[in-house]
């Protein structure tokens, strides 16, 4: 089992193991996205960039990072991953929205 710790909401998620970030988060109502991310978000495939999340623990227990992700994220911090790309397999800590 994989326990999701949403910092900035101070709310854990127990998925089970492979679970998709985005799905656990949107069916948990955690809000992933700025106003733009609402208004123009691709529904989870990778192409807008906009479920941009900060991993603060447990980078170990996650899929490894996507050629989208790759693309999208070249000029990030090597914390942030897609959310809609991300498989958890093991505890691991989130910031939603983070400030760049």
């Amino acid at each position: 089992m994989a326990d999701i710790k949403f910092v900035k909401e101070n709310q854990e998620v127990i998925a089970a193991n492979g679970a998709n970030l985005r799905e656990k988060a949107l069916q948990n109502r955690i809000d992933l996205y700025t106003f733009k991310g609402k208004l123009m978000n691709c529904g989870g495939y990778g192409q807008c960039g906009t479920c941009i999340i900060e991993i603060v623990e447990g980078m170990e227990n996650l899929s490894p990072l996507t050629e989208v992700e790759k693309r999208k994220l070249r000029k990030k911090p090597d914390t942030y991953r897609l959310a809609c790309q991300t498989l958890v397999n093991g505890p691991v800590s989130v910031i939603t929205k983070p400030q760049a």
